[in-house]
């Protein structure tokens, strides 16, 4: 997927999220925004290392009273990636490369404690779309890495389960805007994602292997390495086939 940029002289600029952020891909305008236009925002800095993680769990926590905190984090984190991994990797996409540093970003939550939206200090700025291994490399670095500790330190989540909750995002906004021709009968254009240890500025990538491809009476399956823990969480609908565990696949 692209839109169009304007060009002067050798520089460029990025078309604007509410460009970016139309059509099917609308609703990402409203899980992130500039934060002038997010209320009720706090800074995101502050969020993660003060109190206000642990408040937004246990708000949520106060929904699912007789659940494992552990599968409660969980399944607070997958809102949180989805409403940062898809509408960036849609803007990337577009060519616009978000600012989505935790030292420059804000966010608001709902009643419930879950994430509401992310606020942006500005719309970004012009970079072409690339691999899949490139345009995730900031993102990990400045964005992911601290909130898969902080949800370590203070929810008591594995690291691994964390980035794990964090690839289904990416890998489905990926695959989503992609228009390559398929090759084969497998065509999953995030694959360089989850089978290459390093990401393309050289450091570890912490993806690799956390999805996979299953072939099962001829269907092909996207399959979670580590489990959210959903399944612990009364009244939370199952994953399907994406499930690591094969005993929750049919639920």
């Amino acid at each position: 997927m692209t839109a169009g940029t304007t060009m002067q002289g050798a520089g460029a600029f990025a078309p604007g999220l509410k460009a970016i952020f139309s059509g099917e891909q609308a609703w990402c305008g409203e899980k992130m925004m500039l934060s002038s236009d997010l209320e009720d925002a706090m800074p995101l800095r502050d969020f993660l290392g003060g109190g206000g993680l642990r408040d937004a769990l246990e708000r949520y926590a106060a929904h699912h009273p007789a659940a494992d905190r552990r599968a409660v984090a969980s399944y607070w984190s997958l809102y949180y990636f989805s409403a940062l991994n898809i509408p960036y990797v849609v803007a990337r996409r577009a060519e616009t490369r978000l600012p989505v540093s935790i030292d420059t970003m804000t966010i608001a939550l709902a009643e419930d404690g879950l994430p509401r939206a992310f606020g942006l200090p500005d719309e970004g700025e012009w970079s072409e779309d690339g691999d899949l291994l490139d345009v995730v490399a900031p993102l990990v670095e400045t964005h992911l890495a601290p909130v898969v500790n902080a949800l370590k330190e203070k929810a008591g989540i594995a690291a691994r389960l964390a980035w794990t909750n964090a690839a289904v995002y990416i890998d489905y906004a990926f695959n989503t805007t992609d228009r390559s021709q398929p090759e084969g009968d497998d065509h999953w254009p995030s694959r360089p994602l989850f089978a290459c240890q390093h990401l393309a500025d050289g450091s570890r990538n912490p993806f690799f292997g956390c999805l996979r491809h299953d072939v099962e009476a001829e269907a092909i399956h996207c399959r979670r390495k580590v489990c959210c823990l959903r399944y612990m969480l009364p009244g939370i609908p199952a994953c399907g086939e994406l499930c690591a565990l094969p005993e929750l696949r049919k639920q």
